[in-house]
């Protein structure tokens, strides 16, 4: 299977860069900055202490999608906002019956995909660790987590390929569930870039985490009246986080250990992409729960401001990061 990734950014990077060390010869496409930036190579690591490298004749990189012409699966990689265009970008250039993976946020993408590649096998897929660059050319996974694929033909050779690299994966058969479960993590993408914090030191945080106990306890209440199942992704189910994350400090601490097993610096890629000037996906994610709440009669009042709050920091109004008090303070005004 060669593979082929659209999208070389944090997460496209280091899969490549795993599959490249491993012998895969990837196919890596994405801006030219990026291309100057993995000329001497990738340089992987992650928190449990892996330390390997790709040099720079194990992939190809390319800034244009006719290069996954040979690929017999593609793992899209962009933002969600990009995604329209990362199909029309790919779609001349793909084999009949291509495998095309979603590894996106949210739970949109792949139905999208397919939409806009009839073609084409559309696969969605989860990514369950964190990824942050450091330095010119490395990638390192500062989380737990695996890469799961939903079941189809073509993903159990995916994993394989993938596990053979060293990046963990699965097969699932409840993959709508399963993103609705990640969504429901990835609604500490948002907290986490309003508080301005690394995401440990966020999380310690008792008022931090009251805001995103908040968000996922609405996100639930929505999910039951839409009768979506979210799936478990660690050890504590969907319903319980919220309980957790509103225990004092001290026990947090010793109960929630493994919510902590995060590298110091590592941070959302929404704080990343807020850094970097990128707009940020929360109509992707908080979006989704209000959407659906709309859809049937749920108010999410809390989901909405986390949306507003963010969608002001990115337009820089106000210049500096609020106060988990403030942010609280405006979630009970709305509710």
């Amino acid at each position: 299977m060669r593979i082929g990734i659209f999208g070389a950014g944090s997460v496209g990077c280091f899969i490549g860069g795993l599959l490249a060390a491993a012998g895969a010869n990837p196919v890596l496409v994405g801006r030219p900055a990026m291309g100057k930036r993995l000329a001497d190579g990738i340089l992987l690591s992650d928190h449990e202490g892996l330390d390997r490298s790709a040099g720079p004749g194990t992939f190809v990189f390319s800034t244009h999608a006719d290069a996954l012409a040979d690929c017999d699966c593609v793992l899209v990689c962009v933002k969600s906002g990009d995604t329209p265009v990362a199909a029309k970008v790919i779609a001349e250039h793909l084999k009949p019956e291509c495998l095309v993976v979603s590894l996106q946020n949210g739970i949109a993408n792949s139905p999208l995909l397919q939409a806009l590649l009839p073609g084409a096998r559309v696969l969605a897929g989860m990514v369950g660790f964190n990824i942050v660059q450091t330095g010119e050319n490395r990638f390192h996974r500062g989380s737990e987590g695996e890469i799961i694929l939903g079941d189809a033909p073509g993903a159990l050779e995916l994993a394989s390929a993938l596990i053979a690299a060293q990046i963990p994966a699965a097969v699932r058969r409840d993959m709508q569930a399963v993103q609705w479960g990640k969504l429901l993590l990835n609604l500490n993408n948002a907290v986490n870039t309003l508080s301005g914090l690394p995401l440990r030191q966020q999380l310690a945080d008792q008022q931090w985490r009251k805001v995103l106990a908040l968000s996922m306890r609405e996100a639930n209440q929505v999910l039951r009246a839409a009768g979506i199942r979210a799936a478990k992704l660690g050890r504590v189910s969907p319903q319980l986080i919220p309980v957790i994350l509103e225990l004092p400090d001290w026990l947090f601490i010793r109960i929630a250990a493994s919510m902590l097993k995060i590298d110091d610096e590592a941070r959302s890629s929404m704080a990343e992409d807020l850094e970097k000037g990128r707009p940020p996906e929360i109509d992707w994610l908080n979006g989704e729960i209000v959407k659906l709440g709309e859809k049937h009669g749920v108010g999410t009042p809390v989901n909405s401001t986390i949306i507003s709050e963010v969608k002001q920091l990115f337009e820089g109004k106000p210049p500096a990061h609020p106060s988990a008090y403030a942010v609280l303070a405006r979630i009970a005004s709305r509710r």
